[in-house]
């Protein structure tokens, strides 16, 4: 086996990497760009080299320092993990020149998958069914909308060099096709540096399986069953699962078989997963092939027991597959849910900032959390923002999904936008639990996914003052134990008084909503009085925010984590944000800006598409930002006057910026 491997990637994914690697008793070496200095997976690693700045571009997409890294530490083998240089043609056969081994298939097999449209010249020939459309060389905007028109609409018009859901546009009219075409090539520019598209039939409420294959350089290549992926939003997985619901052995086979002709169609060898296109009758239609390693790769390390990573590096120095077709068994139900720093409540839009607070559930049996940060670590604007990836697994798939909203409730996440409380909405709403799974779901099933303002419920502002009232008494004990006289009556925070129990007010706010807590102490408990409801009110407060609460004899946990002015309230699963209110400097509600137009996040602009003094309805495209290789459009919020651009083509924008200087009608 190698003695030492280096990992050209980082966060969760190379984390994972190392763990294999140090089990087996292989050194590691991790490369990191300037904002990774004190990244996790540069603390895991043996060794560590500084590859470049902050930009992918300058870094981790820098081939000659990969493998200059490698040779300085005499790393025997280049791990790709995914994404980055994982799919890359020229880095393997730099790999091949160095000496070094490439953990991944022969570039042959890179070439041949890495253009969805040649990959489907390639399985058309090996028999494999394919979705219609056009998958040729002629890219002229003319031409394709004709063929768009000819294969009937709706169309998905997909990067050839894509992946991760970008490079990717649904058209459902002819009329937008052109427009469609332009931003897709753009983001697949930007992406993958090829704006080469291929345009297909939209499969209406398709789902979305792959199947797990893997080679070796004997000839021997089996499937390691499926995975169920069609839960996405913007064509990126959310929550996948293994085995796939409603799958039947027939299927299974069918599917396994097209993987495993898709695969030696192309001499292919290493962990490799063959995506398809299924119908709700059962007919699938092969859609591409990711000659790497796949994010959702632990549910099937779940069900099988097995680590892929752990075959990686044995296929890779030469050894045979450690299992036949026939030795491989289904155990069981797996899930995973992809935390993210993002703002579902924004239209998922990345979220950069420190991890001020970070506690995942406990590993176990049934429990496991791949991360690449840890608490205190920093979300970039400069990488994707995943925090972790969550994997449950059970004896079957509603024990499995009892495990992850089990889990959801137990993750804490204080810092950036997160997530958690939407994966825990989807993991409840009734379509999912009950496997009505098609790639649409998140669309359609968007009233239960994203409800109307709920009225906060009476416990989340009695949790969040009575957490108030003790963090105050640890302070007070904490800056007697300080003091001169420690035992001075002065430092004890318990509202005695000589005729009567001191009371005072607690005020918060969510959102819209000001809410006022009457306080009495009564020794070492308190009456807290809400909406003219008194609840006698004790509790036990720890440093890390855990809260044990008792009211009115009514015992439950929660945790309430301070964050500046910001009380984070995690309570029976859910996550509210408050506000905490100073009486004496309180002001009101102070006026908003008007006529600016912020940009949401870090990013660079690409496109005006409105000119200077022109007028606009409501809605319009004024601009477009790109953030994390991801296209944003900024709309008009109402119908009124584009008076000038803030910034230029071009232009690198810091999240809160003001974009567009804009009058609305009724100003």
């Amino acid at each position: 086996m190698f003695d030492k491997i280096l990992i050209a990637n980082r966060g969760e994914i190379a984390c994972r990497v190392i763990k294999t690697a140090r089990r087996l008793g292989i050194k590691t070496v991790a490369v990191y760009s300037e904002a990774d200095a004190g990244a996790r997976h540069v603390r895991l690693a043996d060794e560590a080299v500084l590859i470049g700045p902050a930009s992918a571009r300058e870094s981790y997409l820098v081939i000659d320092k990969i493998i200059a890294a490698a040779q300085a530490t005499g790393a025997q083998a280049i791990h790709p993990g995914y994404g980055f240089l994982s799919e890359n043609e020229d880095f393997c056969h730099a790999c091949d020149a160095a000496g070094i081994v490439f953990i991944g298939p022969p570039v042959g097999a890179i070439h041949a998958m890495g253009s969805k449209s040649e990959a489907k010249k390639l399985m058309e020939k090996a028999g494999v069914p394919l979705t219609p459309g056009y998958h040729g060389d002629d890219q002229a905007p003319e031409f394709l909308h004709v063929q768009a028109d000819a294969i009937g609409y709706p169309v998905l018009i997909k990067a050839a060099a894509g992946g991760g859901g970008k490079g990717m546009r649904l058209v459902e009219r002819s009329e937008d096709f052109i427009d469609s075409l332009s931003s897709c090539k753009r983001e697949a520019r930007s992406s993958f540096g090829d704006e080469h598209v291929l345009v297909e039939k939209y499969i209406t409420r398709p789902r979305h399986i792959e199947i797990q294959v893997f080679a070796d350089s004997h000839g021997n290549c089996v499937y390691l069953f499926e995975r169920d992926c069609s839960v996405q939003r913007r064509h990126q997985k959310v929550l996948e699962e293994a085995p796939a619901p409603g799958m039947t052995l027939e299927r299974r086979a069918a599917m396994g078989k097209a993987a495993v002709d898709a695969a030696q169609a192309v001499g292919y060898v290493g962990a490799g997963t063959v995506e398809f296109i299924a119908n709700q009758d059962g007919s699938f239609y092969f859609m591409e092939m990711n000659t790497r390693l796949q994010v959702e790769h632990p549910v099937t390390e779940m069900i099988t027991g097995l680590d892929l990573v752990e075959w990686q590096l044995r296929v890779a120095f030469g050894e045979s597959l450690p299992l036949a077709q026939e030795q491989l068994q289904i155990s069981g139900h797996a899930l995973e849910a992809r935390i993210y720093a993002e703002d579902p409540e924004r239209g998922f839009l990345p979220s950069t900032g420190r991890l001020l607070h970070l506690s995942p559930p406990l590993e176990n049996l049934h429990v496991r959390v791949d991360t690449g940060v840890e608490e205190g670590d920093e979300i970039s604007p400069h990488y994707d923002p995943m925090i972790a990836k969550l994997i449950v697994w059970d004896q079957n798939r509603d024990r499995a999904l009892a495990r992850m909203l089990q889990a959801l409730a137990e993750y804490r996440v204080v810092g950036v936008a997160n997530n958690i409380d939407f994966l825990s909405r989807l993991t409840a709403c009734p379509a999912f639990v009950n496997a009505d799974l098609d790639t649409g779901l998140i669309e359609r099933e968007s009233d239960f996914l994203f409800p109307a303002d709920i009225e906060l419920p009476s416990e989340v502002w009695l949790v969040a003052a009575l957490a108030e009232l003790l963090r105050e008494r640890h302070l007070a004990w904490e800056s007697a134990s300080r003091s001169g006289d420690p035992q001075s009556p002065w430092h004890i925070r318990d509202g005695w008084r000589v005729n009567a129990n001191a009371r005072r007010e607690v005020i918060f706010r969510c959102g819209e909503k000001q809410q006022t807590v009457q306080v009495i102490y009564q020794g070492n408990a308190f009456s807290l009085v809400l909406d003219g409801l008194t609840v006698a009110a004790y509790g036990e407060l720890d440093k890390r925010g855990l809260l044990r609460v008792e009211f009115d004899g009514r015992r439950m946990d929660a945790t309430v984590i301070v964050a500046n002015e910001k009380r984070h309230v995690f309570l029976n699963g859910r996550t509210w944000q408050l506000a905490s209110i100073d009486p004496l400097y309180f002001a009101g509600e102070g006026a908003g800006a008007e006529g600016g137009l912020l940009a949401p996040m870090p990013g660079k602009v690409i496109a005006l598409l409105a000119e200077v003094g022109t007028r606009v309805e409501k809605g319009a495209p004024l601009l477009i930002l790109e953030a994390m290789k991801m296209e944003h459009t900024i709309n008009a919020p109402a119908s009124g006057l584009v008076k000038s651009y803030c910034f230029a083509v071009g232009d690198q924008v810091s999240d809160g910026f003001e974009l567009v200087e804009f009058q609305p009608e009724n100003a």
